[in-house]
């Protein structure tokens, strides 16, 4: 396989079909619908159950990482690999400052963040 044709691959499997969306829909599901809805229901929800349990810290952040992952699952494996260390990060925020809308909205900076590194590396 030529060398770029490997690299479309590579970015096509790691970017998905919603990070290569531009359309007013598809910017508005990533940068906003997904972040909300996801953390909602994952921190505020599945998290937050978690910590009210007194369950331990690995479970706190494990069990809502690996929801957060699953919830990938129509992206793809690399998708769902690709938002587990994500997925972490924004359960250490949620566990430090209890506010799901404070991940929620880091959540919506790095779909941008990728948005942004997919369409240029396509382009």
């Amino acid at each position: 396989m030529h060398r770029y044709h490997r690299r479309i691959s590579i970015l096509f499997a790691l970017c998905g079909p919603s990070l290569l969306d531009h359309s007013a829909a598809g910017l508005f599901r990533l940068l906003l619908l997904a972040p909300l809805l996801e953390e909602l229901i994952v921190r505020a929800g599945l998290q937050e159950w978690l910590m009210r349990k007194g369950s331990p810290a690995a479970l706190v952040l494990g069990v809502p990482a690996l929801a957060f992952s699953l919830l990938h699952v129509m992206s793809g494996g690399q998708a769902m690999a690709a938002v587990l260390l994500p997925g972490l990060a924004f359960g250490l925020i949620y566990r430090r400052w209890r506010d799901w809308r404070l991940c929620a909205l880091v959540h919506a900076l790095c779909n941008g963040v990728a948005l942004s590194f997919c369409s240029f590396s396509i382009h």
